[in-house]
């Protein structure tokens, strides 16, 4: 994955990150508030609800009922508007405020029902038990009942508790003469209480006998009981709590932080090791050879930077060899121009006689410069990729047999035996073929050859061998000269190298035909590799793609 494909997919999971945080968070604290307005709500309401009926249940009427909606509103923050069953305005606590009362919600009311319920446990009573404490709670709650109601319009603070048969036990913190002669006539019905209760016992009996004295209950003291209330809260259009900012402020601080903090080291992990490059660049640029980049990370920018310290090597390493390439060519050149100069200037002052020794040496001298010359053409081509190949498919046998012939008369001179092993010639195998030049092979192998004959002693052999090595076709040059160290073999094939620089041109060479068949060989796509041993000899292989043999061929021909 390329960088530029890592940042994006970084900033896209910050940016998608920080969304969905934020709206996370958002959420959650909206749920929040909501569930807490909810919660909130149900707790005024329950309370509201809850303290009139403790107000009605206690007091037995709703004639001071006022205050204590008045006394809600203000700690709970709520519009309280209460009205009978019948529609009957008890209070507004707008009006109790003092300011014109607004719509009221559209919200259904909520009922208050201050009658108690009385307690019949089930299986603990017989019926005729049942329907005896039905008439004893209906004489007991109108007397509570209005008792209650007259210590109120007294102005006595008046308190209730529940009692055995769920009925009120009111108490007031002072006396009343007059409530209580007011409660003590207040049973006046004794008898028909006694007669609808017995009914209930003769038309259901048994499991339904106890809700008909419920029924019977609060029908006979309804006359005493405050009415039932419909309480509205809230006004019409109201405005739904609005979502505190602050949490969501904070939230929203703090998803910037993560993400500017995010960028930040972000900039600081890309923008670090590409300054260091740019410097590095713009040094390289002014001719800094030595310039380096440090490298951290195995990220696209950590391989940038290797690859920019691979690149600084390469240049540093190609101004060297341009400037060891220079330098060689002088000398190579400089000591044969000077002879031939001071033979010619010698030969123009008649100091030295024309003869034809003398010519024929100063032309040798000059066919080993045009030699010299020739070679650093088709080297500069080579590197260039300017170089012509013709390719066909050549038989490697053929052509080793071939450069034999050609290369016998060098070899014999040398003393030195010349010898072409192929896979053909020992009858393990058809002709090698690879798809190459040729011309250029023959060069290679030539190349080769000069170089073993001129490391091998007289009465030594150089041996060329051509066979197969899996997918690819060798030509191996086997010599048993005096063979190289180890430290020399990394640079053979360099230009102008030889591995004994005290040698003349007349036994080492240019120095440029190993080059040569390196950049040959690597244009068929090749290789060339080198083994040696030290008084022993030295071994060159070269490995091209082996290709089948061309239509019609029919084995390679008699060497």
């Amino acid at each position: 994955m390329t960088f530029r494909l890592r940042a994006l997919g970084l900033l896209l999971l910050v940016a998608v990150v920080a969304t969905a945080a934020t709206a996370w968070l958002t959420l959650s604290l909206a749920a929040g508030q909501v569930r807490e307005s909810v919660t909130a709500g149900r707790a005024e309401v329950s309370r509201i609800t809850g303290e009139l009926y403790a107000y009605g249940f206690a007091h037995g009427t709703w004639d001071e009922v006022p205050d204590t909606v008045r006394s809600l509103a203000e700690d709970t923050g709520q519009r309280i508007r209460v009205v009978t069953e019948d529609d009957v305005l008890l209070a507004d606590s707008d009006a109790l405020a003092g300011r014109e009362p607004r719509p009221v919600s559209s919200q259904p009311p909520v009922l208050v029902d201050p009658r108690p319920e009385l307690r019949l446990p089930a299986g603990q009573l017989d019926e005729r038990a049942a329907v005896k404490r039905t008439v004893t709670a209906m004489g007991r709650y109108r007397v509570e009942a209005t008792r209650a109601a007259c210590l109120t319009g007294a102005g006595a603070v008046v308190t209730a508790r529940k009692d055995d048969l769920g009925l009120p036990r009111v108490s007031a913190d002072r006396a009343a003469p007059q409530c209580e002669e007011t409660a003590r006539t207040a049973d006046t019905s004794a008898v028909r209480d006694q007669r609808d209760a017995a009914a209930c016992q003769e038309r259901e009996g048994g499991a339904g006998l106890r809700s008909c004295l419920r029924k019977v209950f609060a029908d006979r003291t309804a006359d005493v009981t405050p009415p039932r209330l419909q309480v509205r809260l809230g006004t019409l259009d109201e405005a739904p709590p609005a979502l505190r900012a602050m949490p969501v402020a904070a939230v929203a601080g703090g998803v910037a932080l993560v993400v500017t903090l995010g960028a930040l080291l972000l900039s600081r992990t890309v923008l670090r090791p590409i300054r260091a490059l740019t410097s590095a660049a713009r040094g390289l640029g002014e001719g800094d050879m030595a310039r380096r980049v440090p490298l951290s990370g195995r990220d696209e920018i950590g391989e940038l930077g290797r690859a920019f310290n691979r690149m600084a090597d390469s240049l540093q390493a190609a101004e060297e060899r341009q400037r060891r390439l220079t330098g060689d060519i002088a000398h190579e050149l400089r000591t044969p121009l000077a002879n031939l100069r001071g033979y010619l200037e010698a030969l123009q002052d008649g100091v030295v006689e024309p003869t034809p020794d003398l010519l024929g040496s100063l032309h040798e001298e000059a066919l080993l410069q045009q030699r010299i010359v020739d070679d650093l053409q088709d080297l500069a081509l080579a590197e260039a990729g300017a170089l012509t190949y013709h390719r066909s498919t050549t038989g490697l046998g053929e052509l080793l047999r071939g450069c034999r012939t050609t290369l016998r008369a060098q070899a014999e001179t040398a003393g030195v035996a010349l010898v072409a092993v192929t896979d053909t010639d020992t009858d393990t195998d058809t002709e090698v073929y690879v798809d190459a030049d040729p011309h250029r092979l023959r060069q290679v192998v030539g190349n080769l050859v000069s170089n073993a004959l001129r490391a091998t002693a007289a009465g030594g052999s150089v041996n060329l061998v051509a066979r197969r090595l899996g997918p690819d076709a060798a030509i191996e040059v086997r010599d048993t000269g005096t063979g190289m160290p180890p430290e020399d073999l990394d640079h053979v094939f360099d230009r102008f190298w030889r591995a004994d620089a005290a040698r003349g041109r007349d036994t080492g060479g240019s120095g440029l035909g190993l080059a040569i068949v390196h950049q040959i060989v690597t244009d068929h796509g090749g290789s060339v590799e080198v083994a040696s041993t030290v008084g022993a000899g030295t071994v060159f292989t070269v490995r091209l793609p082996a290709v089948g043999a061309p239509p019609g061929d029919v084995g390679p021909s008699p060497g």
